[in-house]
């Protein structure tokens, strides 16, 4: 049994406390393709419909890129996927499906 994996337990190097923190990581690389053009949209798109004493939308898109880049730097990631992967396609044989 694969152990799950949780944000706060992915060792990082990277601060990801700021906006600039989470832009230089998404430049320099550390994320999933189109992570950062995505990050600058999901971002612009919350900033237009936050007001000025209601952040959470702003909030919550830095949360989700902060936990995408620490995902992507875990070295188990792969792992998990593939074992994700090789689950479903176990089920679908089991399932009669291939």
């Amino acid at each position: 049994m694969s152990t799950p994996h949780a944000e706060t337990g992915v060792p990082t190097s990277l601060p990801l406390r700021t906006i600039g923190d989470i832009r230089a990581a998404l430049r320099a690389g550390h994320g999933f393709p189109g992570d950062q053009e995505a990050f600058e949209a999901d971002l612009q798109r919350a900033l237009e419909a936050s007001t000025e004493t209601d952040l959470k939308a702003v909030a919550s898109v830095i949360v989700d890129y902060r936990g995408r880049i620490r995902l992507y730097q875990d070295p188990d990631f792969d792992i998990a996927v593939q074992e994700g992967i090789d689950l479903a396609a176990r089920l679908k044989r089991e399932a009669g499906g291939e």
